[in-house]
């Protein structure tokens, strides 16, 4: 393998058209003078070359500058020269004592600038994925070899996918921001990132809102009958009809804008309080500002919260859009309906972020010191499975407190006066349906973590090779 990559890196770094031409031809496997997605997945194959999921069509992607999705030799050869450069400089930027080789203690440094704290244990299996020669150190070749045909440009990528996102959106709002380099800041590449994983989560929660509808009206009716999940689905239609099972969907798509937007803004706020000049934050610093910029963003855009749930537990025709919605509230509650629920939402921030956080590196530190032998790529499925299992624990402490947020937002609508506190519900619900109670409704959201963390994924990867990241 290890003597494939060196002919090829060889070929690739070659000043010559001669050597790029042998390359190309080698992956040009119909012979007409262009090279495609599925070429390239094949000729890299045939080669013994792995590369990461999607890879390809990034490859192509950044490298297509006529946009007919495929490359030529032209295209081809800038492509490899362009990346070059970028690989020698985030090389160099990693080998701080200059001395052409990268180590473990560089490495461990490099992902702190991600928030990413890992052990020299398992920075030197992250090392060892690149070491060809069993030195445990990286020169340039080897740091050539293994990115040559990878769109990855340094070390940080390489464990990029580990950093705590948001892009596996559940439809819940309480997670901890995204964190970026300075590097994705000065490029645009934050922007983009958000883009995408705006994008992701509302397609996500459009295609997972019956479910979320029918947590909604579980937890605000939840003493009233034994609903499951079949009946109550077929209980909406029959109600209102097919659409209704969208009911509030509106809402909760068009609020991931200004939210992610503030909490973006917030946590660079509260970053600057927790951090010195050129100090980097902790695990620890990471939650306190990323639940503090969750609060934030939560208290900016809590009326469509309360909108939302208005909307979900609402009777066919009882009111003709949000805007119609708002102005009812307001004509018939008062300003200060638009945060009824307000206190036990943000309660919630901080046990949901803190454990969903605290098991996710829990998890990734488990795979890494486990099975992180080879690569430190975790693939798909295990990213998939650490997010999902980490959320679903979050959502388990938070519950209660969602489930009181959601009756205290709803209650005026629906239960009518006396309007109870806090307290007064936890109370209520406890005497009247027992300490399961407080977690009406979970069932039809258990369900839609999956199918929801999938699709956002889904869309998420397509959107960022659209936007070129």
């Amino acid at each position: 393998m290890y003597e494939v990559m060196k002919k090829l890196s060889g070929a690739a770094c070659d000043g010559s058209n001669t050597k790029y031409a042998e390359l190309f031809n080698k992956l040009d496997v119909n012979k007409d003078g262009k090279i495609d997605i599925l070429e390239l997945q094949q000729g890299l194959k045939a080669m013994g070359m792995a590369v990461g999921v999607g890879a390809e069509e990034r490859i192509v992607a950044a490298g297509d500058t006529n946009k007919d999705g495929q490359l030529d030799f032209g295209e081809f050869m800038k492509y490899l020269e362009d990346h070059e450069k970028k690989m020698r400089i985030a090389f160099t930027s990693l080998d701080k004592n200059k001395d052409g080789k990268i180590e473990s203690a560089e490495i461990m440094n490099s992902l702190k600038t991600l928030g990413i704290n890992i052990s020299l244990d398992h920075a030197d299996k992250i090392l060892k994925s690149m070491d060809a020669d069993g030195t445990l150190t990286v020169d340039w070749n080897e740091w050539r070899d293994h990115f040559l045909f990878n769109p990855a440009d340094n070390i940080e990528e390489i464990v990029r996918y580990w950093k705590h996102s948001t892009v596996l959106d559940i439809g819940d709002s309480l997670t901890i921001p995204d964190e970026f380099t300075e590097e994705e800041k000065k490029t645009g590449q934050w922007w983009k990132q958000l883009l995408s994983g705006g994008m992701a989560g509302a397609v996500s929660r459009t295609g997972t809102a019956p479910l979320d509808r029918l947590k909604v009206m579980m937890q605000v009716h939840g003493s009233k009958g034994d609903t499951n999940i079949i009946t109550g689905l077929k209980q909406m239609v029959k109600e209102g009809g097919m659409r209704s099972l969208w009911r509030g969907n509106g809402v909760n798509v068009i609020k991931i804008a200004p939210e992610t937007a503030m909490k973006f803004w917030a946590y660079e706020q509260y970053k600057k309080m927790f951090t010195s000049e050129g100090g980097k934050l902790g695990t620890a610093e990471r939650f306190i500002a990323g639940s503090l910029a969750g609060a934030t963003a939560q208290t900016s855009i809590y009326p469509m919260e309360v909108m939302k749930t208005r909307l979900a537990v609402s009777k066919t025709g009882q009111y003709h859009g949000m805007f119609d919605c708002a102005k009812q509230i307001l004509k018939k509650e008062g300003l200060l309906a638009f945060y009824k629920g307000y206190v036990p939402n943000i309660l919630g921030i901080i046990p949901y972020a803190g454990i969903d956080l605290a098991i996710y590196e829990t998890l990734k530190n488990a795979w890494l010191q486990k099975y992180a032998t080879d690569s430190a790529n975790p693939g798909v499925l295990v990213l998939l499975g650490c997010g999902t299992v980490s959320s679903t624990c979050g959502q388990l402490a938070s519950y209660p407190l969602a489930l009181i947020r959601t009756r205290m937002q709803a209650q005026a609508s629906i239960e009518g006066a006396p309007q109870l506190s806090m307290g007064g519900l936890f109370r209520k619900i406890v005497a009247k349906e027992g300490f399961l109670g407080l977690y009406r409704g979970i069932a039809p959201n258990f369900l839609k973590v999956l199918p929801a963390v999938s699709i956002s994924y889904v869309v998420y990867e397509k959107m960022k090779v659209q936007l070129g990241i």
